[in-house]
């Protein structure tokens, strides 16, 4: 008949009356047929996927109300897969037509139950032939000994799921079988309720209470649509087995438990299981409702700081939002707010210090040419790369773009193409596979040790005290699951386990959503971590890891806390939003951290504590709530090539009594100092009132005696440069808003090679230094204030520095030291005044003024003044020296010239050039990595001997 002779919808109605075979003979007839009955997909093809006891819906119990792309193949794949235990037969693969004269299986169909041929399952297994069915009617069967199965059948109950309860305890001794809609309860004399030591068991659509699977190798199985109530499953070596939508609730221990490495004896089930495994494979895209992605429209294009500081977070071809749509838009709305309020700042700013105009030197205070004469040109000292790249955009905002798109967080098919090995991990397919089961309201989801394996793929762990347990050089693959609500840590890895970890959705653990110690060392790739009540990661006791392109935000601890000799190697994260500080690390943690984006963190955006030591580098910390990098007492680590930009704090906060290496940030635009570095001693009244120091982080003890990893350490030392005393050298400080660099400091203390530019105070603040301070080869102009301010008591060494165009005096010092071979020119008032009870030894220095003394002497300043080459401005103003002071200040040899033409203004700073003077200008330092893509300033050599500092060079 013709398709065409009817509606549509009429066939649809006609064929909905058909049964399986039928609707099978239909799709022969011809292509139109077979279209047709294709069409039944939402109406026949999904009532009899329904209606089917074998199966349940094919989301179940994870998405019950979602419907599958096809219920047509839903239902093949279904009926495939319950085939499978009646696959045991040698295939003949000699010809391809032999099939057709294998044998077919004579099955029986026995009846078990009242009324029936026979009233126990103990007497229809006695009769039963290879491969027979046995229904079990409506009832409850008890056996009060150990059934054992020594021939494949199949058992199936007859009814509804939960008619049929099966009480007793069984032994595979047979090759297959299969159980379907029954109900498992233990008998009274033991927990067991199923093993198998050997051969293949497929249970469908079941129900175990109170009891426990137990599967050894070779044996295997494929457990579908079962739920496991306060019962578990455990597997011991096994080469391979299947567990797809199965829910598991209120277990007292973990609900599946995989021991021992996979055996390399397959039973013939292995190669169809993984036939399957290939099948149902869950897709790397993301198309579940549990991690949708967020629009473009949605994403982050404004940060509370302003305009500039917009964080795109790019993930393939799309973006993620971690937040919901009303509170984005509060936040953008309140972003614009302060934006807007932050451009008027600056506006007003510029207008008061016009030193910000990009198009000028910096030092066009003065428009009258017959000024002109008396500017020098200082432009062309050895820093002259890193300051232009400071003058030439105001907020850089074009860098930081570029910047954000070098530090895109990568999705996990761009993760997978790039590194092999994770790749082989996601697409490995040996031990426990675990696909789309609901574990909750129990114990713990899965332990795996004793180097056994599993992978979970789109599983939910929710409301447990544990979701994985990894232990003993054990390897998990989890893939695309969701883990909340847990008691403690959401995934523990211990004693050298390893695996990967990728696509999750992790959050609302109590303890931290992923857990490393005592030499774990997995693959942390591509999953959200938040809003955990502690950190997100914890990295402890020698734990290691790759830790890369995750999102985590929102935890009440840490984002990443590393204590302990761990070790991570950290990279290409986003870590925002977290209510302690970004990266913590503590008690001798370690770390490679590197090309993340660190942002709107509530403490510091990198805190490193208490012998912490990692390596800090090239990453971008802004729009922090408090510091940008807080290294606290008896803190280490290089911390090298970091963007340190728009946080409410400090840039950097340092704690006199650490040795951190900081080199070659660039630290702009915070609220309050670029660098500070204080006592410990000090008080919170000593630091700025909305920038209290928290400290009190929440430990995660570990035993600090568990055994180092020599191999590891000794690699670790040789990558470092050790510094004996804290370093801050060849970095770009400006447009902070208080001084550039501020010291109130009980150690000694070297300030190198600096940029220290257009800050809103001094651009270095000496307030305490009980030992010496070294202040040698820096550039600092622009600033709102005086170029170096050095109170009293302090000692203070300033060699071979060019202060510039300072809007007060260039060195105001009431404190003790030298002097010596710096250039002090165009400053706004006094090039070098000392006053109070001052000693200083001020030798070999070319200072100018334009309005005000070169030198001014007062109080009872005292010490020696010579050598000197003092240039005089139009106020003839060259030395200012009471008469009381001249025998305690011996003043002496100092050269004074006029300037008078042009010729002799660009004469003046050429021999010797324009300081600072550093060696080899054109050369990355020694501490970047040749092959860095990421560049985030302008590096200059530091000149360094035998690979020592360039204070080393000095001395």
């Amino acid at each position: 008949m013709e398709i065409s002779g009817l509606p549509e919808e009429l066939w649809q109605l006609i064929l909905s009356y058909l049964h399986l075979p039928d609707l099978g003979r239909c799709c022969l007839v011809c292509r139109a047929w077979y279209e047709l009955i294709l069409s039944l997909d939402k109406t026949r093809w999904r009532q009899l996927c329904l209606s089917c006891i074998d199966y349940r819906h094919p989301n179940w119990p994870n998405q019950p109300n979602v419907d599958p792309q096809s219920w047509r193949e839903t239902f093949k794949q279904h009926y495939l897969a319950s085939k499978t235990w009646t696959k045991n037969t040698q295939d003949l693969e000699s010809s391809n037509c032999f099939y057709l004269f294998r044998r077919r299986k004579d099955r029986r169909l026995l009846c078990v139950g009242p009324g029936c041929e026979f009233d126990s399952l103990r007497a229809a297994l006695a009769s039963a032939s290879p491969y027979d069915r046995i229904v079990l009617l409506p009832g409850v069967y008890e056996e009060h000994s150990e059934v054992v199965l020594k021939v494949p059948v199949e058992i199936v109950g007859q009814g509804k799921l939960g008619d049929v309860a099966l009480l007793g305890s069984f032994d595979q001794h047979c090759s297959t079988t299969r159980l379907c809609n029954v109900v498992f309860m233990p008998a009274r004399f033991t927990p067991v309720l199923y093993k198998t030591t050997s051969g293949y068991v497929q249970f469908d659509n079941c129900n175990f209470e109170n009891g426990q699977l137990q599967i050894y190798a070779p044996g295997t199985c494929q457990v579908k649509f079962c739920t496991f109530s306060q019962s578990s499953i455990h597997f011991h070596s096994v080469a391979l087995c299947i567990l797809e939508n199965c829910e598991f609730i209120g277990s007292e221990n973990a609900s599946v438990t995989v021991e021992g490495c996979p055996t390399s004896d397959w039973n013939w089930a292995c190669k169809h299981l993984t036939r399957l495994a290939k099948s149902y494979s869950v897709s790397m895209q993301m198309s579940d409702p549990a991690f949708c992605s967020m629009t473009k429209q949605e994403c982050w294009r404004n940060s509370p700081v302003g305009t500039v500081k917009t964080h795109e977070i790019v993930v393939g071809e799309e973006q993620n939002n971690p937040l919901s749509a009303s509170r984005a838009q509060a936040m953008f709305d309140s972003a614009g707010k302060d934006a807007e309020f932050r451009e008027n700042l600056w506006a007003a700013k510029e207008e008061e210090y016009p030193t910000l105009d990009s198009n000028s030197s910096d030092s066009d205070l003065h428009g009258e040419d017959e000024e002109a004469v008396h500017k020098l040109p200082y432009q062309a000292h050895s820093l002259r790369r890193m300051l232009t790249n400071v003058m030439r955009s105001r907020l850089q905002s074009n860098r930081l773009h570029a910047l954000q798109r070098d530090l895109q967080l990568k999705s996990l098919q761009q993760e997978l193409q790039q590194d092999k090995e994770a790749e082989s991990l996601a697409n490995s397919l040996q031990g426990c596979i675990v696909r789309r089961c609901l574990f909750r309201d129990g114990k713990g989801g899965i332990f795996i040790c004793s180097r056994g394996q599993a992978k979970l793929e789109g599983s939910i762990f929710r409301d447990l005290t544990y979701a994985v347990r990894c232990i003993q050089n054990s390897k998990v693959i989890m893939l695309k699951n969701d883990i909340h609500h847990c008691k403690a840590s959401g995934i523990f890895l211990r004693l050298s386990a390893g695996g990967l970890i990728a696509n999750n959705n992790i959050h609302s653990n109590c303890e931290a959503g992923v857990d490393i110690r005592k030499g774990a060392n997995p693959l942390v790739l591509c999953n959200k971590i938040h809003s955990g009540l502690r950190s997100g990661i914890v990295v402890v006791g020698n734990g290691k890891g790759i830790i890369r392109s995750n999102q985590i935000y929102g935890n009440k601890e840490a984002g990443i806390y590393i204590l302990y000799n761990g070790n991570p190697a950290v990279s290409g994260n986003y870590i925002f939003q977290g209510l302690a500080a970004g990266i913590a690390v503590n008690e001798n943690g370690r770390g490679h951290i590197t090309g993340n984006i660190i942002c709107e963190n509530q403490w510091g955006g990198a805190d490193i504590r208490c012998g912490g030591d990692p390596v800090l580098k090239n990453n971008m910390i802004t729009c922090g709530y408090s510091d940008g990098v807080v290294v606290g007492e008896c803190g280490k680590g290089l911390i090298e090539g970091n963007t340190i930009y728009g946080n409410k704090g400090c840039g950097v906060w340092m704690m006199s009594s650490s040795l951190p290496h900081v080199t070659n940030n660039q630290i702009s635009h915070n609220n309050i100092y670029g660098v500070a570095v204080f006592c410990h001693k000090d008080e919170e009244s000593d630091y700025p009132a909305n920038q209290v120091s928290n400290e009190n982080f929440h430990e995660e003890r570990e035993g600090a005696s568990w055994e180092n990893d020599l191999d590891s350490e000794d690699e670790y030392l040789a990558s470092r440069h050790p510094v004996s005393v804290a370093l801050v050298e060849l970095n770009s400080i400006s447009h902070n808003g208080a001084a550039g660099l501020y010291v109130k400091s009980s150690e000694a203390l070297n300030i190198i090679a600096n940029v220290i530019h257009a800050n809103c105070n001094d651009g270095v603040a000496v307030l305490q230094s009980t030992q010496l301070t070294c202040i040698a080869n820096n550039s600092i102009s622009c600033n709102s204030l005086g170029g170096v301010l050095v109170e009293a008591e302090c000692q203070v060494e300033l060699r071979g520095n060019g202060i510039y165009d300072n809007s007060s005096h260039g060195i105001v010092s009431k404190g003790d030291g030298i002097i010596v071979e710096n250039d002090i020119i165009g400053n706004h008032r006094c090039g070098l005044q000392l006053l109070q009870a001052a000693d200083m030894k001020v030798t070999k220095n070319r200072i100018q003024s334009f309005q005000d003394y070169g030198i001014a002497l007062f109080d009872q300043a005292k010490g020696l003044v010579q050598e000197n080459l003092i240039f005089q401005g139009r106020s003839k103003k060259s030395i200012l020296q009471p008469i009381s002071n001249t025998e305690d200040c011996i003043v002496q040899n100092n050269i004074l010239l006029t300037l008078k033409k042009r010729f002799d203004v660009e004469c003046m700073l050429m021999n010797p050039p324009a300081r600072p003077h550093i060696k080899g200008t054109t050369h990355v330092s020694s501490m970047a990595s040749s092959n860095q893509k990421i560049s985030t300033v302008t590096r200059v050599d530091r000149g360094c001997h035998n690979q020592g500092s360039i204070f080393c060079a000095i001395l």
